[in-house]
């Protein structure tokens, strides 16, 4: 695949999310966790990332993911709470604190 499909695959995959709450993982080519993020509304959340001036560092994020993936919670707390989690299970590239 080249950059741009992936880049529109994970636009897609953003687009396609829920509006519910809850945590999001972006994956690297070898399917490793390198971002793990909590959302109020996982698609507004995700396609932010696509949309507007965003960041270097959302950038270089987005040129290392290949995939996206989410769970969905029952509230924000909740979320809060998983995003911690996974964080300290995975340990991903570019979540600098928690």
């Amino acid at each position: 695949m080249t950059a741009k499909t992936i880049r529109e695959t994970l636009h897609e995959t953003a687009l396609k999310a829920p509006l519910s709450s809850g945590v999001y993982l972006w994956r690297n080519d070898q399917d490793t966790v390198i971002y793990v993020g909590k959302a109020k509304n996982l698609k507004n959340r995700l396609s932010s990332y696509f949309s507007g001036q965003i960041s270097i560092k959302t950038r270089l994020l987005i040129s290392h993911a290949v995939s996206i993936e989410y769970i969905t919670t029952t509230n924000e707390y909740e979320a809060l709470l998983l995003e911690n989690n996974l964080i300290k299970k995975y340990n991903p590239r570019y979540n600098i604190c928690l």
